[in-house]
């Protein structure tokens, strides 16, 4: 676990002093073993949060770490040496640069570390120069991105991942594949919440309690979130093993963020001005995270970008939080309180609204940057990923009035499943948080991927279950394809249904789009794409509260390219 010191706590002055302080990485092409000459720092150091990389292009990557000295209190600079080496024995230097940390970005280290040949495999390695000497770091593994070719890719992909409530099993699996091109995490990397908090009660029976103790709102909050998560040995080897592209969903600030505010978000509760939490969030996960920060001119929480893959695919990170999102609609505000006889009415006049025309999940100029973007890659590459946060396909839930049986309605015990079965009758979308809260924009992508001719691949995370949908706009027409994973711990909804074992059939009985529902149960998903084909591999960890585990393979979804636009979608056997 990572200190509770004072600095950290306090995040500086109030919480907001450094906001400047989240410099860009450091860029580098050279092939020479520089030699330092600055002073050393007086103390000595550890590495306590790994070596990570990320964003990876075909001549750099980001590379990332953690210094922690003895007294974190030091204002002294600590300088930094990092190293690309073509081989694990560390014996043939490619690249290397000098940098160097101190408090104000939190002693993270980040450096674009460039000089590098395309589609290449590399270790690097961070040495901080101290009055002990030179301390090496823990070695990670890299990828550079092909610049051209046919040769296939292969990611894992995950979301979801709350550490009170369970052990990082699916991280350590990830870590044991083999010849990944990169980790893609669709967000929630860490949730928000204090002890009393989601999660907090089984953080509290397995001995995996959130740092900081309450909810992080402060500079110093966020940071000594990132901080625990990262001492996790598990996350660890998954980051050392490939380069990650992340993209943030609402945890990363609090629970069902917008660009103008969020649920979790209380200024009445001395929470403070959203404006100012968001900034401090976002100067958190560009400190601790391997993301290469957003060019200048653009809004630091402006990350999205795109990533290409040779001939075969190109992947889009979307941002769908805190750019462009409007305003939250949730069911819960506008029918909590309502008579029965009241709510068909209050219910058709929430979706008249959910429907305007003006509503955006990205917002104009994302989606501008999104649809040129298909229209570019479509014209050379095989396959385009959304690297999108929340569920795209239309979901209705099953009639559940009629569904269930009288026993199964009796034993539903939570208050929200409670709810949920009269409201189930209404045949509407019931999770207004994803783009069914969104049909415009929705349309609006739609609309962008068929005048590129684009083949969707879109890869979710948010719902702690797992999906395979085929996507169609609103005349009915394919436009995709959408593998959802499920969670390295958070639980799915079958945890909180009780005694439905077929919920999943249900789901997918009672709706067009989706192919195949698991809503049991915690894993991960490797996406192997060709030229062709795609084929998405589901896996599952047995259980994320014990320390031993089991890992099951679950399912295999196999996408073929059929011409322009046109994909099909079946279940290999």
């Amino acid at each position: 676990m990572s200190k509770l010191t004072r600095r950290g706590l306090l995040g500086g002055v109030g919480g907001l002093t450094g906001l400047a302080a989240c410099a860009p990485a450091v860029k580098s092409d050279s092939v020479i073993d520089l030699i330092d000459d600055r002073p050393a720092f007086a103390q000595s150091v550890s590495y306590d949060h790994g070596v990570a990389s990320g964003d990876p292009l075909p001549d750099r990557v980001i590379i990332w770490t953690r210094i922690t000295p003895q007294d974190e209190e030091t204002s002294a600079v600590i300088p930094v040496k990092w190293s690309v080496y073509a081989d694990r024995e560390m014996t043939t230097l490619i690249s290397s640069g000098l940098t160097e940390t101190s408090a104000a970005r939190d002693f993270t280290v980040k450096a674009d570390a460039g000089g590098l040949q395309a589609a290449t495999e590399y270790f690097y390695q961070f040495t901080a120069k101290t009055a002990e000497g030179d301390i090496a770091s823990p070695l990670g593994r890299l990828k550079t991105t092909a610049k051209s070719g046919t040769t296939p890719v292969k990611f894992a992909f995950i979301s979801c991942s709350n550490y009170p409530f369970g052990r990082f099993h699916v991280y350590r699996e990830i870590s044991k594949t083999a010849d990944l091109d990169a980790v893609i995490h669709l967000g929630d990397y860490f949730y928000e919440y204090g002890l009393d908090g989601y999660g907090g009660t089984v953080g509290q029976e397995i001995g995996r309690n959130h740092e900081p103790p309450l909810e992080t709102v402060t500079l110093g909050d966020y940071r000594i979130r990132h901080a625990q998560y990262k001492t996790d040995p598990d996350l660890q080897a998954a980051h050392a093993t490939a380069p990650w592209l992340c993209t943030w969903d609402d945890h990363e600030s609090t629970n069902n963020s917008y660009r103008t505010g969020a649920q979790n978000h209380n200024p009445e509760a001395g929470e403070g001005n959203w404006t100012d939490r968001k900034q401090v969030a976002v100067q958190a996960y560009l400190e601790w995270m391997p993301v290469r920060d957003p060019e200048p001119g653009r809004a630091k929480e402006s990350i999205y970008r795109s990533f290409d893959f040779g001939d075969v695919a190109s992947v889009f990170c979307l941002e769908s939080r805190l750019t462009g999102r409007s305003d939250e609609i949730s069911w819960f505000t506008e029918l909590g309180g309502k008579a029965p006889e009241e709510i068909p009415m209050a219910a058709a006049g929430t979706m008249v609204r959910v429907s305007d025309e003006s509503r955006t999940m990205l917002g104009d100029v994302q989606e501008k940057w999104l649809a040129d973007g298909l229209k570019r890659s479509a014209k050379k590459q095989s396959w385009q990923v959304l690297a999108n946060q929340v569920i795209m396909a239309k979901v209705r839930p099953p009639n559940f009035a009629q569904t269930l049986s009288d026993e199964q309605k009796a034993a539903q015990d939570v208050g929200y499943i409670q709810q949920l079965i009269p409201f189930s009758q209404l045949g509407l979308p019931f999770n207004l948080d994803a783009w069914d809260g969104f049909p415009a924009a929705r349309e609006r992508l739609y609309k962008g991927a068929k005048a590129a001719g684009a083949r969707l691949i879109t890869i979710t995370g948010d719902t702690h279950t797992a999906w395979a949908n085929t996507l169609r706009d609103d005349a009915g027409d394919l436009r995709g394809v959408e593998f959802g994973c499920t969670s390295v711990t958070s639980p799915g909804l079958g945890t909180y249904i009780k005694q439905v074992p077929d919920l999943g059939d249900q789901f997918a009985s009672a709706n067009e789009e989706i192919d195949w529902y698991d809503p049991f149960g915690n894993g991960w998903t490797v996406l192997e794409i060709s030229m062709d084909e795609t084929r998405a591999n589901y896996f599952k960890v047995s259980d994320v509260r014990a320390e031993t585990y089991s890992v099951e393979p679950v399912a295999t979804f196999v996408t073929k390219r059929e011409g322009e636009g046109q994909t099909t979608l079946s279940r290999e056997a």
